[in-house]
């Protein structure tokens, strides 16, 4: 089952394309596309889950498997998602290269924040949270989104388990010490809170970069925050990390 997006595209999930993030509305009778391509009903199923303001992924909908990787992808794509595969020619991704990258003085802590998930009056479930992701910094310009090798995207803070971060969704940049945070247009925004204080209700305008104070949160998706700060002695000897 495919539904249809009012950007026009064909999204595999039901509660927000999964082409541009737009959130879709199942109980429109347009809005269901029948897998034998004819015109919809005129009476379309009831949707799984209740419509809300963030874009989660269907596990349920209709996927085309990935026979490099096993990744479920839409079932018009031309490319995995994760891997790169041509569906078309059947070629398959160039492996990655295995030289170990130098230290970073900076890092950045991925966490899953189930009060973010809440807050947000997300739809589903919350992740499991545990431990954060830590990510070396080593650029000037970092990238947040979720990877996707068809429009050749690999953001450095790689999202791509919170189907409600747009592809393409903020990035933080480093100018004289300081970090600043900056959205892209995305979807479903960006916002910014320090610790002890609500959780931030307004994201930030579009195209603005915003200075972080050395305790300020990001906050992106249905339940991601990120945390940006120098990384420790062990974390810099570390080329792994």
């Amino acid at each position: 089952m495919t539904y249809a997006c009012p950007q026009g595209h064909q999204s595999s999930a039901a509660d927000f394309c999964d082409v541009c993030g737009a959130p879709l509305d199942v109980t429109a009778p347009s809005a269901v596309i029948p897998s034998s391509g004819a015109a919809p009903s005129a009476t379309p199923p009831a949707p799984a889950a209740p419509p809300s303001s963030l874009n989660l992924p269907d596990s349920n909908a209709a996927a085309l498997a990935c026979p490099n990787c096993a990744t479920e992808n839409p079932a018009d794509a031309l490319f995995c998602e994760n891997c790169g595969y041509d569906f078309t020619t059947g070629q398959m991704p160039a492996p990655p290269s295995s030289a170990p990258p130098p230290g970073a003085d900076w890092v950045a802590e991925l966490w899953i924040d189930p009060e973010w998930f809440e807050h947000q009056d997300a739809p589903g479930g919350c992740a499991v949270s545990g431990a954060p992701e830590v990510v070396p910094l080593r650029a000037t310009t970092i990238a947040i989104g979720r990877r996707s090798k068809s429009r050749n995207l690999s953001p450095e803070l790689d999202c791509s388990g919170d189907g409600a971060v747009s592809h393409e969704h903020a990035q933080l940049t480093l100018d004289r010490d300081r970090w600043y945070v900056e959205d892209l247009g995305s979807t479903n925004g960006t916002f910014v809170g320090a610790p002890g204080e609500p959780l931030p209700g307004t994201p930030l305008p579009p195209r603005q970069r915003r200075e972080l104070a050395d305790d300020e949160r990001v906050y992106v998706g249905a339940w991601t925050r990120i945390v940006v700060r120098r990384a420790t002695d062990n974390e810099k000897a570390n080329t792994s990390v």
